[in-house]
């Protein structure tokens, strides 16, 4: 452990719960559900009319008309998220400012401007190639959003994006910290976004009988570890962190918000949607970011989990938490927020990682709502129902994706 320390010093995120950290944080911790019909689209012929929406967002609030015609959804998403943490973090760079060089972004997307996508592709195949956008290409493709945000807001140092599906954010967060960790930056915006409540993302995930289709229940659909779940509720929106080098931070008077420690992944190596069963690809992840950490397992006082609400994934995480944590497992507090969120896709391990540092600030787990009937092989503490206080010494937040993709994030306080 000779390589740099890397804190966090800002956070910011845009959601179906919440429009920035102060309102998400108290929607979660109140149990409140973000999930509604279907308004973005026609979801008339869609077998999952639901999702989590970010109500009312006008993008002009916060950049000139010209400038937002220029961006897809997903971008616009991660431009508002990561200016409330470079905000959070007083950090504003000039464009001469040498600081700049040392300063940089990665983000994560599991889709990219898809939206965009189906719009072409519709003006393709109605009017012919002399009607597209000269702005299209530009708006699809996964690295715009880090792209953009390096253009605004002057940030010339490392700029990379991860594409890994529902764990993009959460590789996203923890290939920057290793940026800082090896001296190429001092400074990193990190995390992710998605805006997939399109028809095509929305038909395809649930011919792949990946969404749920509780349609006359929306609020009640995202049921994490519930014996009646039927599938995740697809949700939009993005999550921020700034890291940050720990004597940088300190030196300038930042305010700390936590330690970045521990980053595992693996891969499953088994199946394109599914995970592998016995969970050993998940707890490699997790094994890996307490060895990273320098942590023991006991030592862990509360996991964000992935659980997404599918059978396949609640079970299979479930398995591979007892696996690592062996007894612990059965002591310590773990929940799902995507039961108020809804999936994020590639927004979602940025979004978690947020709700995972202000539960160990202020001492409180939020909630697993709509787990009033526990699957019999999700036999863990899912803290169902009501937010908890716990004191809180290290965090865990999971991020499993399609393609056998895991990630674990480990923080602890400063």
């Amino acid at each position: 452990m000779n390589h740099r320390r890397v804190v966090v010093t800002g956070l910011g995120t845009i959601n179906p719960v919440g429009g920035d950290v102060s309102a998400t944080w108290n929607a979660l911790i109140d149990g409140t559900s973000g999930i509604g019909p279907v308004t973005l689209v026609d979801a008339s012929d869609l077998p999952s009319k639901i999702a989590g929406e970010v109500d009312g967002f006008d993008i002009e609030a916060f950049m000139p008309r010209r400038q937002a015609r220029r961006m897809d959804r997903f971008a616009q998403f991660f431009w508002v998220a990561a200016a409330e943490a470079l905000a959070d973090a007083k950090i504003a760079y000039e464009e001469d400012d040498p600081e700049t060089y040392r300063a940089g972004v990665v983000v994560g997307s599991g889709i990219g401007g898809v939206e965009t996508f189906e719009q072409e592709l519709r003006t393709l195949l109605g009017v012919g190639p002399h009607r597209l956008s000269p702005f299209g290409i530009p708006k699809i493709i996964a690295n715009m959003a880090g792209g953009q945000l390096s253009i605004d807001f002057n940030l010339f140092g490392p700029n990379t994006t991860v594409v890994t599906a529902c764990a993009a954010s959460a590789n996203a967060i923890g290939d920057a910290a290793a940026i800082i960790q090896r001296g190429s930056a001092d400074v990193m915006v990190a995390g992710g976004s998605d805006a997939a409540i399109t028809r095509f993302a929305m038909g395809g995930f649930s011919q792949a009988r990946a969404l749920s289709r509780r349609n006359d229940d929306p609020e009640g659909a995202s049921r994490p570890f519930d014996a009646e779940r039927d599938g995740f509720v697809m949700s939009e929106g993005a999550g921020a962190l700034v890291l940050e080098e720990r004597e940088h931070a300190l030196a300038r008077g930042a305010t700390v918000y936590a330690e970045m420690l521990g980053y595992g992944m693996s891969a499953d190596g088994y199946h394109v949607t599914l995970p592998r069963p016995g969970g050993g690809g998940a707890a490699r992840a997790m094994q890996s970011a307490l060895d990273d950490a320098g942590i023991r397992a006991e030592q862990l006082s509360y996991i964000n989990a992935h659980g997404t609400s599918t059978a396949a994934n609640d079970a299979t995480e479930t398995i591979a938490i007892k696996t690592v944590f062996g007894e612990h497992a059965y002591r310590m507090p773990i929940s799902s927020t995507k039961s108020m969120t809804g999936h994020l896709l590639g927004g979602a391990g940025a979004l978690e990682s947020v709700a995972s540092i202000l539960a160990m600030r202020d001492g409180v787990v939020p909630p697993t709502i709509n787990l009033t009937h526990p699957d019999p092989e999700c036999d863990l503490d899912y803290v169902p129902g009501e937010a908890r206080n716990v004191e809180i010494e290290f965090v865990m937040t999971n991020s499993f994706g399609f393609g056998g993709h895991n990630v674990a994030l480990v923080f602890g306080r400063p």
